[in-house]
């Protein structure tokens, strides 16, 4: 056990189990078993709404409109796959693999240039460093809408409005602020000795990018990888502005059929679930990343 020595107001000292706040003794007291049951119960009760949308989704417009959604454990046979089929009819396949072909490039295009930018300023020493890390970091205030107008007369002049890469390029214009500035405080947490002994051993900076800081810097570009995939996946207003009908990700034909169908629960319930489960399965396959990369550099 530990003890912490106590200076008295004349100048002894007295030795003592230091104090606990009032939340260690409560964790001490409902620590174990009851404190997972209860984060459990948490998770569930975080996962209803993901649970009703998907109830909603598997049940016609008429079940829904007359009752609500937790009366399917009283009548399950309600549930059918056709509001399913319905919805590829509409064409919303083609709209599931624009957001793919959205988001999957800009996460990756994000990861390897702001990992590849944050070395450098972590680690290398070149005329200026400080000043242009000062500007990246400024640039992370700058908001989205004041760059919505010049870019897309900058596209026109292009021509790649309304194109993927054009959506796919904003993305990663956007995203590599936060992204650099992430990784690059990760990186320099690791100790100096390592690069210096892998310079030692003849390793060019290349090498030691690839063999000795990116692997240590998993959590942290799991992290990044796991925002930059909501943001992007999420997205409506870049959609809105910059893709066109052809081109659209699925917030976008969400968005429109909200506009032209508003009570059509049967075609909206079911797209706005699978544009839920996505980023749902990712953060749960890497949220061990996602936690490691969030507490980095917290404990030295």
């Amino acid at each position: 056990m530990t003890t912490a020595t106590l200076t008295r107001a004349g100048g002894s000292t007295a030795t003592g189990a230091p104090r606990r706040g009032f939340a260690g003794r409560l964790a001490d007291r409902f620590g174990g078993g009851v404190l997972q049951v209860g984060l459990v119960l948490l998770a569930l009760f975080w996962l209803i709404p993901t649970l009703g949308l998907l109830v909603v989704s598997l049940r016609n417009e008429e079940a829904n409109n007359a009752s609500g959604w937790w009366h399917i454990f009283t009548a399950p046979a309600e549930l059918t796959l056709s509001n399913y089929s319905n919805l590829l009819a509409t064409g919303f396949t083609s709209s599931f693999w624009n957001t793919v072909f959205i988001t999957v490039p800009s996460t990756i295009l994000v990861i390897t240039i702001a990992a590849l930018a944050a070395y450098a300023f972590a680690w290398i020493d070149f005329p200026g460093r400080d000043a242009l890390f000062l500007i990246v970091v400024a640039l992370l205030v700058v908001p989205i809408q004041i760059a919505l107008i010049p870019i897309a007369r900058l596209y026109g002049a292009l021509n790649i409005f309304g194109s993927i890469p054009g959506v796919v390029l904003f993305h990663v214009a956007f995203g590599l602020p936060f992204a650099i500035f992430l990784l690059r405080n990760f990186f320099v947490g690791i100790p100096k000795s390592l690069l210096e002994a892998a310079r030692m051993d003849g390793a060019s900076e290349w090498r030691i990018f690839t063999t000795v800081v990116f692997p240590l810097a998993k959590p942290a570009v799991a992290s990044l990888g796991i925002f930059q995939f909501l943001w992007v996946w999420n997205d409506l207003l870049v959609a809105l502005v910059f893709a066109d009908t052809a081109n659209q990700p699925m917030t976008k034909a969400l968005q429109s059929q909200m506009r032209q169908f508003g009570t059509n629960v049967d075609i909206l319930a079911p797209g706005s679930f699978l544009s839920v489960i996505v980023p749902l399965i990712l953060f749960f396959a890497f949220q061990r990343y996602f936690v490691q990369g969030l507490l980095a550099g917290s404990v030295k």
